[in-house]
């Protein structure tokens, strides 16, 4: 088995081997995985942080070893808390990171950094007020920034930064938590989760006070939410029918 770490701001994780197949996710900075398969230009990876898998090129990871990958899996909570920052190496050389990158590895890097950390799990009521240091991010499949997010990314990341791990895919995290029996029941910071005609979940957004939600949808925006589901005011449509309300912190 190898190893290895992200040593650039964020890399693609991609479906197949190819520069032009689908984005599913991203590998930010500092982030670790397990190597599954390697090939010339390519390597299938699994994220430690979630055991999501995908290939990112060779070019734009490090190799690390057992030991190292055991050393970053077992750090407590520690990562990039503003919104654009930068490490700078022993060169002067700047790299910037995203909002919550993962900071453990700075000294294996040998990188200085002297923006906010975040170290410590949040209360619940936390969840709200960081997801709005995402508001108007663009939707991007596959996307896990400010730069570009996709729905499950946002929950995902926002979880993440208050300490609390989520999985991935809207699906995924739809697995997680205690389901409610009514939106009454609600509390901010709760998920809600929306399907298709088929029954599949395909949507995910954070639940706020006085029936609002905040979600990722063309951007990360505000709406209405009710039994059916979320509510556009400003097109006068329901844009996702409402399955279960999720609770996991």
């Amino acid at each position: 088995m190898q190893y290895g770490i992200c040593n650039l701001s964020i890399v693609p994780l991609r479906l197949e081997p190819q520069d032009t197949s689908e984005m599913v996710s991203q590998v930010l900075y500092g982030e670790h995985f397990k190597v599954l398969e390697q090939r010339k230009k390519w390597s299938k990876i699994r994220l430690a942080f979630d055991n999501y898998e995908g290939w990112v090129d060779n070019k734009q990871f490090i190799e690390i070893t057992e030991d190292n990958y055991n050393t970053f899996d077992n750090q407590s909570l520690c990562l990039a808390g503003d919104l654009v920052e930068f490490v700078s190496s022993e060169e002067n050389q700047l790299t910037l990171i995203p909002l919550g990158a993962s900071l453990g590895a700075l000294d294996f890097f040998k990188h200085q950094y002297e923006g906010h950390r975040i170290i410590e799990t949040q209360p619940k009521a936390h969840i709200v007020d960081t997801a709005f240091l995402f508001l108007n991010a663009p939707y991007l499949w596959g996307g896990k920034t400010n730069f570009g997010i996709d729905c499950s990314g946002f929950t995902q990341m926002v979880y993440k930064l208050n300490g609390y791990k989520l999985l991935r895919d809207a699906s995924q995290q739809a697995g997680q938590g205690e389901a409610l029996s009514f939106i009454e029941e609600s509390e901010p910071g709760d998920l809600a989760f929306f399907d298709n005609e088929e029954g599949a979940i395909i949507h995910v957004g954070i639940m706020m006070k006085d029936n609002y939600i905040i979600h990722a949808h063309g951007k990360v925006r505000v709406d209405r939410i009710d039994h059916t589901g979320i509510y556009n005011t400003e097109k006068r449509v329901y844009t996702h029918k409402l399955r279960v309300i999720k609770r996991i912190i």
